[in-house]
């Protein structure tokens, strides 16, 4: 009888391990938190993404292409974007056009998730040179790369806020302009 209860909590222990390091805390006022960890034994980093509004698009929104061209997080161009000049909104729609699409529909920007990698909360390695991640929600797993050296940059899959994108740039300035706090690099 104590060789099978024996046997039995060897199995549960096993399953179950042992952590000596609690898990990294997860600030729920924030929407994205990186939990970054810096032991020798880890190669890859971890951020967790939470959504800053609780959406509940439908399928039916989801499968509308019409829906695709829109931009439900800002309908209306912000203040900052082209004031005072003709055809503010039709430009502001031209130049997020697919961005619903890109965040939603083949986007998970909606969804919770955790993203592994190198630089997992940045596009890029703030360092130059290559930068991976995948987005993990549920049985899902999204890639993402990124390369950053000197004047040239390109990078393709789903970014660290959830949506897809592509990128290819040759001639890039030397000093990157600062993008206004709220705008998506």
């Amino acid at each position: 009888m104590f060789k099978r209860f024996s046997w039995l909590g060897a199995v549960c222990l096993c399953l179950v391990g042992c952590r000596s390091v609690p898990p990294p805390r997860v600030d729920s006022q924030t929407d994205e938190v990186q939990a970054s960890r810096s032991n020798a034994n880890l190669k890859t980093n971890v951020a967790v993404h939470l959504p800053r509004h609780p959406y509940a698009f439908t399928l039916c929104q989801k499968l509308n292409p019409v829906w695709w061209f829109g931009n439900a997080d800002e309908p209306a161009p912000p203040d900052w974007y082209r004031p005072g000049k003709r055809a503010r909104t039709l430009m502001w729609h031209l130049r997020n056009s697919c961005h619903n699409f890109t965040w939603y529909v083949i986007g998970i920007a909606d969804k919770p998730f955790i993203r592994v990698g190198k630089y997992p909360a940045r596009v890029s390695n703030p360092n130059g040179g290559w930068n991976w991640a995948v987005c993990e929600y549920k049985q899902l797993r999204l890639p993402f790369v990124d390369y950053d050296r000197g004047r040239f940059e390109f990078y393709c899959g789903w970014r660290n806020a959830g949506n897809f994108g592509m990128k290819l740039n040759f001639l890039q300035e030397r000093e990157k302009k600062k993008v206004p706090q709220g705008v998506n690099k």
